[in-house]
C-alpha cells in the first residue's frame, strides 16, 4: 500500500478538507481554515518525492523527474483525491484535496486523471511501513502510531511519515546488496546479525568487507520489502518466504526468518530472463516430455539444485512450442513466463490459493492442459497430483529426492499402507519421466548440472508396479540408447569433458562404489576416496582374494 494512503486515510477520518505536503515544514491537514501538523519533523524533499512518486502517473512522474509542477488524479480506498505539486524556489509544494476537479486548482500542467488500481502483493512496489521486532523498541513506537493512523489518530501520520523515510534508507541498502550480487554472479545473499552481508558463490560462502549487521538495522532491512500478509506471518510464526523483484535486474526468492541473535534473511537470485532448453542443455529425450498430452513428469534433487531453473526451460519450451493453457502453482512466484503462444496462469500460494492441494483441486475447474506444481508437499498434493496425470493432464512437480528410484519411493510411501498397491498401479501407469539433479562447482568457477534421467517404458512401468524399484538402475543402464542416463554416468561425463574435478563429481555420487571403478578404469587418481590407513596398534584389514 503506498505510504501517503496512510496519511489519506486521517484525512478523511478528520473530515479535512486537504493535505499539504510542503517541503521544509510538517505536514498538515487544513480543517475547517485552521491548519494542525501530523508530522512531528518537517519533511524532506526526497520525502515528499518518495510520497509522490508512489502514486504518481507516468506524466506526473516525469514532471517530477524534470522537478516541474503537475496535477493529476488519484483514487484510492478512502475516496478519489486530487494531487497538485508546485516548485516554489528549490522547494516542493504540494496539496492534495478530496473529490476536487483540476479546474478548481491552481495548476502548473494538465495532465488525464489515472486512476492507480490496487494490484496484486507485489514486493517489488510495496514499501511497507516498518515493523518491529521485540528487540527494536523504537521502530515498535512506530508501528503503534501507524495503527492510530488507520483508526484516525492525527498525530500518528508523522510517526508514520518517519518510519517511510527509515524504510527508504533500507531499501536502498538491501537493493544495492542485491544488485551486488547480481553482478557478482552469486545465487544467494546472506544476512544475518553480527556478520557482515554474506554471498555464495559458485557454491563457495564469501563475506562482503562490510560492518556487521545490527538487528535493528537488519530488521528494517528486511521489513522494508516484506508484504503486508508476510509481515504479519513473520509477527506470528517468526518465519515467512515472499518474492522480490528489482525492475530489469532480477526476481529473488527471499526467506525470513528469527534465531538465537535476532532477525535473519537469505535472498535466492532468479534471473530476470527465463531461460531456454538449449541454454540448459535439455537432451532431446527430456524435450519430449513437453509435447505429452498426460502424464507425470517430476523434476527432482536437493535444495539448491536447480530444480526451478529446470522446470522454467521445461514451461518455456511448452510456451514456445504448444497452444495450450498452462498454470503453475508456486510459493513464491520465481521465474515469470510471458504468454507467447501459450496462455500462462500463474499463482502464489498464500497469495491467490490458500494451498498447493486447494489451488490444485480448484485447477481442475479452469480448463488447464498443463499444471505445474512448485512443490509436492504433503500427500493430498500428491494424491491429487496423480489423479490429475491420470484424466488427461500433462501436470510438473517437484521432490526433495537424489535418485529416480528413490522419488518412486518417496512418493509411494508417502501413502498409508492399505494404499499402496493402488497408489503404485496408479504412478506406473501416469509417470512419464524423472530428472533427478545435483550442481557440481565447476574447474574455473561456476557451477554445472548433473541430470539423471528416467523414462517410463514397459520394463519400468512393470517395476514400478510390482513393488521392484530397486531394479531400476539395471534398467536404465541397459536403455541408455533411449535416453536414459543414470547419475554416474552423468557425473563421468562432467569428469570426461574437464568440467568437474573427478573428486567434486565423487562427493556427488550416490552409488560411490560403481563410481570409483569407473574412475579407476579410466585411469583416474582416485586417492581420495581411499579409507584412511588404520591406526597403530589396529589390526591389519583381511587380504583381498
Amino acid at each position: 500500500m503506498p505510504q501517503l494512503d496512510r496519511l489519506l486515510s486521517v484525512m478523511v477520518s478528520q473530515r479535512a478538507s486537504a493535505l499539504r505536503l510542503d517541503e521544509g515544514e510538517l505536514a498538515e491537514l487544513e480543517i475547517a481554515g485552521d491548519k494542525r501538523p501530523v508530522t512531528k519533523t518537517p519533511l524532506t524533499g526526497p520525502q515528499v518525492v518518495a510520497l509522490l512518486r508512489e502514486i504518481a502517473s507516468p506524466e506526473a512522474a516525469a514532471a517530477l523527474d524534470a522537478t516541474r509542477g503537475s496535477s493529476f488524479a488519484y483514487n484510492s480506498d478512502d475516496g478519489a483525491f486530487a494531487v497538485t505539486t508546485t516548485r516554489e524556489g528549490e522547494r516542493w509544494r504540494v496539496r492534495v484535496t478530496i473529490d476536487a476537479g483540476r479546474e478548481r486548482q491552481r495548476l502548473t500542467g494538465h495532465y488525464k486523471a489515472v486512476h492507480v488500481p490496487e494490484e496484486e502483493e507485489a514486493p517489488a512496489a510495496a514499501v511497507p511501513v516498518p515493523r518491529p521486532t521485540p528487540a527494536a523498541p523504537a521502530p515498535a513506537q512506530r508501528t503503534s502510531g501507524v495503527v492510530q493512523a488507520h483508526s484516525g489518530g492525527v498525530g500518528a501520520a508523522g510517526d508514520a511519515i518517519d518510519a517511510f523515510a527509515g524504510s527508504e534508507r533500507a531499501r536502498e541498502r538491501l537493493d544495492i546488496l542485491l544488485r551486488a550480487i547480481v553482478s557478482m554472479g552469486a545465487s544467494d545473499l546472506h544476512l544475518r546479525c553480527g556478520e557482515p552481508p554474506i554471498v555464495r558463490q559458485h557454491g563457495e560462502m564469501q563475506r562482503f568487507k562490510e560492518a556487521a549487521l545490527g538487528p535493528d538495522e537488519l530488521g528494517d532491512m528486511i521489513r522494508s520489502i516484506m508484504p503486508e500478509r508476510n509481515r504479519q506471518e513473520f509477527l506470528e510464526t517468526n518465519d515467512s518466504d515472499f518474492a522480490y523483484e528489482i525492475t530489469g535486474v532480477a526476481r529473488f526468492r527471499a526467506n525470513a526468518m528469527k534465531d538465537r541473535n535476532g532477525p535473519a534473511a537469505v535472498f535466492r537470485q532468479i534471473p530476470a530472463t527465463v531461460v531456454s532448453v538449449e541454454q540448459m542443455g535439455i537432451t532431446p529425450e527430456v524435450q519430449k516430455l513437453c509435447q505429452l498430452n498426460k502424464g507425470l513428469v517430476l523434476v527432482t534433487g536437493p535444495t539448491g539444485s536447480g530444480k526451478s531453473t529446470t522446470l522454467c526451460s521445461l514451461i518455456d519450451l511448452v510456451n514456445r512450442s504448444r497452444s495450450d493453457h498452462v498454470i503453475t502453482i508456486e510459493d513464491p512466484i520465481e521465474f515469470v513466463h510471458p504468454n507467447k503462444k501459450c496462455i500462462i496462469t500463474q499463482r502464489q500460494v498464500g497469495v491467490h490459493t490458500s494451498s498447493f492441494k486447494s489451488a490444485l483441486r480448484a485447477a481442475l475447474r479452469e480448463d488447464p492442459d498443463i499444471i505445474l506444481v512448485g512443490e509436492l508437499r504433503d500427500l493430498e498434493t500428491v494424491s491429487i497430483a496423480i489423479e490429475t496425470a491420470e484424466t488427461g493432464h500433462l501436470v510438473f512437480g517437484t521432490l526433495h529426492t537424489t535418485t529416480a528410484a528413490g522419488t518412486i519411493d518417496r512418493v509411494i510411501d508417502q501413502f498409508p499402507a492399505d494404499r499402496q498397491a493402488q497408489i503404485r498401479v496408479m504412478l506406473a501407469e501416469s509417470l512419464r519421466g524423472v530428472i533427478s539433479q545435483t550442481l557440481c562447482k565447476k574447474i574455473g568457477g561456476g557451477r554445472a548440472a548433473a541430470r539423471e534421467v528416467l523414462l517410463s517404458i514397459p520394463a519400468v512401468t512393470n517395476l514400478i508396479r510390482e513393488g521392484k524399484t530397486f531394479q531400476i538402475p539395471s534398467v536404465m543402464q541397459t536403455s541408455k540408447r533411449l535416453g536414459m542416463v543414470t547419475l554416474n554416468d552423468a557425473l563421468l561425463e562432467l569428469v570426461d569433458s574437464g568440467q568437474v574435478e573427478a573428486a567434486e563429481a565423487y562427493s556427488k555420487a550416490v552409488e560411490k562404489t560403481g563410481f570409483v571403478a569407473a574412475l579407476k578404469a579410466r585411469g583416474v587418481d582416485v586417492g581420495f576416496a581411499e579409507t584412511e590407513a588404520p591406526k597403530p596398534g589396529a589390526p591389519a584389514p583381511a587380504a583381498k582374494r
